[in-house]
């Protein structure tokens, strides 16, 4: 048996994105850009998509711009405050996603950003306390923090850091790459100024997604050549796979309660058993907790010899899951999140679990198995 429980990393297409991205391929071939009828054909879908899109966030559809995923779109976001909007500062944490981290490096040493990096509580949590003394310091400012942590479930309150950064006269970037189909959003009530998204992450394509720019920021382009998406992302779009995001939103949004239901419980039985199964085990971030991302679980496992090769060991049973890196001697390093937080226990392996709309309790049961043998 195989069991997939690495749906943070991606998921599965679902079928109907699949049986609505088909025709387009084989029909829509056209340029949109163009300036004859096929062209009209795909730029015809390509608007409503972004109408669908920006009807389920409840913002208006010129704030939506397609580009090839949620790392273009933290990029974009960054670069587009600092180059365009005269951001001299950037507020982030050392347990964001690296497309943040590693933009914010780089704004740093090419353009001279100041950046200043916020403490977390023990339990993950953003220190608002902190974060509060540095938007204090002033200075034209783009805060980036996560909604949710996609290694260890921690949600921030993205609506009270909002509210902060808005009376400080800051921007406010949240990568929303883990929680955006899995959580309702309402743009027009909550004060951010662009929060990205990732279809692969709810079972829609790869190789696309979309940032959204709060109405009245002027951003430009950071990939020349071209004046698609409103000249803010040059290049042909990819109209099969923006037709293929939109489905994939549509049926996300479609049943939220019953999805949330339907994981919560599998992530319960994951937890339940794993408590049963081990006197010692840990859940790094309280991954375990209702007020977590649900879809999310980071477990630690107690001491034992083949801790540094239990990813590698669960794969040869069938399960995938995600965990640290291993060093040459074998022993898990963990994730940049787990040293950052203070998580890491190096005799310990931290490994994640998580599900998603396909995910089975026969699946999660037989990985409960797996773990025990890999740790017998």
């Amino acid at each position: 048996m195989n069991v997939y429980l690495d749906n943070a990393a991606t998921t599965a297409v679902a079928p109907e994105v699949v049986e609505a991205m088909v025709p387009v391929l084989r029909d829509c071939f056209g340029n949109p850009s163009s300036s004859h009828a096929a062209r009209r054909r795909s730029r015809v879908l390509i608007e409503q998509s972004r109408r669908s899109v920006a009807k389920h966030l409840n913002c208006h559809p010129s704030c939506i711009y397609f580009t090839s995923g949620g790392t273009e779109a933290d990029n974009l976001a960054l670069r587009g405050a600092v180059r365009d909007l005269g951001c001299t500062r950037i507020i982030t944490s050392e347990a964001e996603h690296s497309a943040v981290i590693k933009t914010a490096q780089s704004l740093q040493h090419s353009n001279g950003v100041a950046l200043d990096l916020v403490r977390h509580q023990s339990d993950g949590q953003v220190d608002l306390d902190h974060l509060q003394s540095l938007l204090n310091q002033g200075g034209k400012t783009i805060v980036s923090l996560m909604h949710a942590n996609n290694e260890v479930a921690v949600i921030q309150d993205i609506a009270r850091i909002g509210a902060m950064c808005r009376e400080a006269g800051a921007l406010f970037h949240t990568d929303t790459v883990q929680t955006m189909c899995h959580y309702a959003f309402d743009l027009e009530a909550l004060p951010v100024d662009f929060i990205t998204c990732s279809a692969h992450k709810f079972h829609g394509p790869k190789g696309v997604g979309f940032l959204y720019i709060r109405k009245g920021l002027q951003v430009k382009g950071q990939i020349e050549g071209g004046s698609q998406e409103r000249a803010v992302r040059g290049g042909t779009e990819s109209t099969h796979n923006i037709v293929g995001l939109a489905k994939a939103m549509d049926l996300a949004y479609a049943d939220l309660a019953g999805h949330q239901a339907h994981v919560r419980a599998l992530k319960a039985r994951m937890a339940d058993g794993l408590r049963t199964a081990f006197s010692d085990v840990r859940f790094n971030g309280d991954s375990d907790r209702e007020d977590r991302l649900y879809t999310v679980l980071n477990v630690s496992f107690p001491p034992h010899p083949k801790s540094g090769m239990a990813l590698f060991l669960l794969d040869l049973e069938g399960v995938a899951c995600s965990g640290g890196s291993a060093c040459s001697s074998g022993a898990t390093l963990g994730s940049h999140v787990l040293r950052a937080l203070e998580f890491h226990d190096p005799t310990r392996a931290s490994l994640r679990f998580s599900f998603g709309r396909f995910t089975t309790e026969e699946e999660v049961d037989y990985a409960l198995a797996a773990i025990q043998r890999v740790f017998a």
